[in-house]
């Protein structure tokens, strides 16, 4: 994977240059609402360190901050009441998976029946 670019959308987003519609923030994340949602609730969960995938971010990231992030995921899906009916919580790495933006981010969707995560293979 490539160093991290400060230039990214979601660094500007943490910098306060691109607005956002936030649902939760602390210290050590920020969980705002997905521009482009696949869902009828679809937001997403950014580290506020500059860690450009799940790689980077579990090798690097203190121990605070990986539980500050899994932590806020949970509350932001209580609170947006997705926690009974359920969700699906999901990160993109590399060109392989079509990452497409390089800052580590989760994505929390529901509100729906979401089907399978990925097409069936054939084989």
């Amino acid at each position: 994977m490539a160093d991290y670019d400060d230039q990214n959308v979601f660094a500007k987003i943490l910098r306060g240059e691109i607005p956002n519609k936030t649902v939760y923030e602390d210290e050590h994340c920020l969980i705002f609402h997905d521009v482009n949602p696949q869902a009828p609730v679809h937001v997403l969960a950014i580290p506020k360190g500059a860690y450009v995938s799940m790689d980077d971010f579990s090798a690097k990231a203190s121990d605070a901050e990986i539980a500050g992030l899994i932590r806020a995921i949970g509350h932001a899906a209580r609170e947006l009441g997705l926690a009974e009916s359920g969700y699906r919580i999901l990160a993109n790495h590399g060109r392989d998976a079509n990452q497409e933006v390089p800052h580590f981010h989760v994505h929390i969707a529901g509100g729906e029946r979401l089907g399978p995560m990925l097409p069936r293979r054939r084989d």
